[in-house]
């Protein structure tokens, strides 16, 4: 099912009010991008955190939800894929409670230190929604993206959708059809991967050299970096950055408002977006406002 990205496709799962095709309440990890919480609440979805370990979300923590959202391939913002353990075991309570996992491919197709992670749906095609778009292999602004559903879900989607496509644009689904069935959309991702490998390999040396006592973690796929900051000085690092002209997030800007886990300071930064002649400058300045070991 074709749909205009991520928060289009749990528009037209969730609805409004309760009138989707999927009930709530949904366990989403314990951080991730506030906006889609914002929307589900907005929907009347009632979300539940589930905490984060090395191994991804803790799955078994989970009882009587009615689905679960998780990004498998490479958790964000925190990093790191969810284990196979952990996958065989939200299936298992899936098959057990009638739950449906919905699988968000948040830019697994960028992975560097990693052999390629399998999706959760490929276990079990019934019970799990996959969720991918072009917002990180090609542009945000495309406004495309997809869903594999059950057949059972189809209808209702469809009739969300409304009768004529009003979201993604015919002419753009064509063009990238043409560009997959040529091969180019593979090899534009395979040219960008060594691109963002590149940045991530200099972010990482930059900061060894000036910045060593600083953590740097999540990097072994996608766009983005998460470095871990001595506690207390998240806040005033993302304000001293903003100073020097420096886009950073914080990593509890992405932590759900009623998660328990401990809160951890560090900063997500983001390695694709600069332009290749602002990102020494933009290194430079990060290094120099990180905190004193």
């Amino acid at each position: 099912m074709i749909c205009s990205g991520f928060a289009h496709a749990l528009r037209l799962l969730f609805g409004q009010g309760g009138d989707g095709v999927l009930r709530g309440p949904l366990a989403v990890e314990a951080y991730g991008l506030g906006f889609h919480r914002e929307l589900l609440t907005a929907a009347g979805v009632r979300t539940l955190p589930l905490p984060l370990d090395e191994d991804g979300a803790r799955v078994d923590l989970l009882t009587r939800e009615r689905a679960v959202l998780l990004t498998p391939a490479h958790q964000f913002p925190t990093g790191g894929p969810l284990h196979a353990t952990r996958r065989a075991a939200v299936i298992d309570w899936a098959r057990a409670r009638g739950g449906v996992i919905l699988e968000d491919d948040y830019d697994g197709e960028f992975r560097y230190d990693r052999k390629p992670v399998g999706a959760v749906q490929g276990l079990d095609p019934e019970r799990v929604i996959h969720i991918g778009s072009v917002s990180k292999s090609l542009s945000p602004a495309l406004r495309l993206g997809w869903m594999v559903l059950r057949e059972r879900y189809v209808d209702g989607v469809l009739a969300a959708k409304g009768e004529r496509e009003g979201w993604a644009s015919v002419l753009d689904q064509l063009s990238l059809a043409d560009f997959i069935t040529k091969g180019s959309y593979d090899r534009h991702v395979r040219r960008m991967r060594q691109r963002y490998r590149s940045r991530r390999d200099r972010l990482v040396a930059t900061l060894a050299e000036h910045a060593p006592h600083i953590e740097v973690t999540g990097v072994a796929a996608g766009l983005h970096a998460v470095l871990r900051l001595p506690p207390g000085t998240e806040r005033s690092t993302v304000k001293a950055a903003a100073g020097q002209g420096v886009a950073l997030d914080g990593l509890g800007a992405f932590r759900h408002p009623r998660t328990d886990m401990t809160a951890r300071d560090g900063l997500v930064v983001g390695y694709a977006t600069p332009s290749e002649h602002a990102y020494g400058a933009a290194l430079d300045a990060l290094c120099g406002v990180l905190p004193p070991p």
